[in-house]
């Protein structure tokens, strides 16, 4: 009867270790999935800031060229 026990206990821990291994994956994975998001989000954020900064610097350019040929 200690045999059976023995068994049953190993193969019960073996679908524990299983289970448990599945779940730290699935939270592994998880965590990668929610770095690539974030790394990028925090990209998109720099590329539009530097696209903003680019736009309003193109726009002082034309305001300047248009403020110069109404002087001249």
């Amino acid at each position: 009867m200690a045999e059976t026990m023995s068994k049953a206990r190993k193969i019960a821990e073996m679908a524990f270790e299983k289970t448990q291994s599945q779940f730290l994956d699935r939270t592994r994975a998880v965590r990668e999935w929610d770095a690539e998001i974030s790394a990028h989000v925090e990209k998109t954020s720099r590329l539009r800031i530097a696209r903003l900064e680019r736009e309003q610097a193109g726009k002082q350019v034309a305001r300047l060229s248009v403020k110069n040929m109404k002087s001249v």
